[in-house]
């Protein structure tokens, strides 16, 4: 929900957030912005950067541990300054309420875990720029199971109550609240995110099995794990079994 977070913030804030997908090929051309064939002739195109600074604007660099020192350019733009646009000679001054805003799934120090085995390493330099970092955790139970209740009804058209379904939102999060706590204790290698129950929700309308969704959305896990959050669930809520070829 890291992404989602700035979003919403910007959207109740009524502010424009301009939001640049970073990869390990985004580069400067990508950010400021480079020439462009417009209508057979060669045009300077600002790129997204540029574009945020002069309208004052929140620029969210997503996923910036996947960059590459590529990215080395932001380093004055990070520190509120305005930046020399080298292929044109222009200078662009940052209006006011430009703010950058990055996200990342490591804290710019590579993944030991091989968890995310596509985060680099960033420079500290670049690192230092940032004056506040926020470490985004899951929700609590009581604003998560909102969360999977509107899930539930934008795939259903209807309330949760009404198809007598709260109960089994209610088992869903205590069950990954389980699974997150062994995670943290360093019992298991694998965690259930938000983003994996919304999953299982929006599967369930589909197929009106609990079981069912449960197994289809977990199957990403090795067998071992995806086994034994199954049986987990089981013993969340009893009213839920395995079918045989599952028990098997």
């Amino acid at each position: 929900g890291k992404t989602f977070m700035v979003e919403q913030a910007c959207a109740k804030l009524k502010r424009e957030v301009i939001r640049v997908q970073i990869n390990p090929e985004t580069d400067e051309d990508d950010l400021i912005g480079g020439f462009r064939l417009v209508n057979g002739e060669t045009v300077f195109a600002k790129g997204p950067v540029l574009k945020a600074m002069e309208s004052g604007s929140v620029l969210l660099l997503d996923e910036i541990d996947r960059a590459t020192n590529k990215i080395m350019c932001l380093q004055g733009i990070l520190e509120g300054k305005p930046v020399l646009v080298k292929k044109t000679g222009d200078i662009v001054k940052p209006a006011p309420g430009f703010n950058v805003v990055a996200t990342a799934n490591t804290k710019g120090k590579g993944s030991e875990d091989g968890r995310f085995t596509a985060a680099s390493i960033i420079d500290d330099a670049f690192l230092e720029r940032f004056n506040i970092s926020i470490d985004q955790k899951f929700p609590g139970r009581n604003i998560e199971e909102k969360i999977l209740t509107k899930q539930f009804e934008k795939f259903n058209g209807d309330s949760v109550i009404t198809h007598g379904h709260k109960n089994f939102i209610e088992k869903l999060v205590s069950w990954a609240d389980i699974i997150r706590k062994t995670f943290y204790d360093d019992g298991i290698d694998e965690v259930i995110s938000t983003r994996r129950l919304c999953h299982i929700v929006q599967t369930f309308t589909i197929f009106d099995d609990k079981a069912k969704a449960i197994d289809l959305c977990i199957s990403r896990f090795d067998d071992d794990t995806k086994e034994a959050f199954l049986d987990l669930y089981t013993k969340v809520d009893s009213g839920v079994q395995l079918n045989e070829e599952e028990e098997e």
